[in-house]
């Protein structure tokens, strides 16, 4: 990244973490994917019980391959020959395990998580649940406010996942929430009755009771959808 660029958006991600602080939610700055990791790895204890969400950041950036190291008791929803009955009794062990990692559909600079789920899993783990909860976001997450995280999940983390699973919704054909295409793609829960919608449960984390349960760990790379 060109370093001019590379200083607005340590701007921005200084001025999103002092609001996180602020909504209480611990953050934290990985200049790189790899550093990311051995944060995430300084959070959790050797043994604790671990869980995540279907997330390409977490793949990309390595964290899952820790949680796959053998040194904790991994739920793991994605391992080869998992049955639909077994992914959903990790789903319920979830809400009792130490740390849930996931990433962030958006982030706002106002300190705000805004996430959107078809199975409704993760953001259930997010709300409520596991003691500790991880957040992992490339800088490409970062929304100036609402608003426009409600845009990008409509009109870039949708599609995207749409086609990586292949669900056969509007925006998977066509690059963008159908309530974009008719001109209403402001609204937040606006879109298709496809059987294989992903946005079903919409849930925005602002200030937290519980100081430092959150932790969002902010990288200055792009990651995920």
């Amino acid at each position: 990244m060109d370093e001019n660029c590379k200083k607005i958006v340590e701007l921005r991600i200084q001025k999103t973490m002092k609001n996180l602080e602020k909504n209480n939610m611990k953050p934290y700055y990985a200049p790189t994917k790899e550093d990311s990791v051995k944060l995430v790895s300084s959070l959790l204890q050797k043994g604790e019980t671990v869980s995540c969400g279907g997330t390409m950041t977490l793949r990309e950036c390595g964290v899952r391959d820790l949680l796959l190291s053998g040194e904790y008791q991994f739920l793991d929803r994605d391992r080869p020959g998992i049955s639909t009955g077994e992914i959903q009794e990790i789903y319920r062990k979830t809400f009792w395990a130490d740390t849930f990692l996931t990433s962030a559909n958006a982030i706002t600079e106002n300190g705000e998580l805004y996430n959107v789920d078809g199975n409704s899993n993760r953001v259930a783990a997010i709300v409520f649940g596991p003691k500790s909860v991880i957040v992992v976001a490339g800088y490409n997450k970062l929304v100036p406010s609402l608003d426009e995280a409600i845009l990008r999940v409509k009109k870039t983390a949708a599609p995207a996942n749409g086609c990586r699973l292949h669900t056969e919704t509007p925006c998977e054909k066509t690059g963008e929430c159908i309530s974009c295409a008719q001109g209403t793609g402001s609204g937040m829960t606006e879109g298709c009755r496809s059987p294989g919608r992903m946005c079903c449960s919409y849930v925005v984390s602002a200030m937290q009771r519980q100081k430092d349960r959150i932790k969002v760990i902010l990288v200055g790379e792009e990651l995920g959808y």
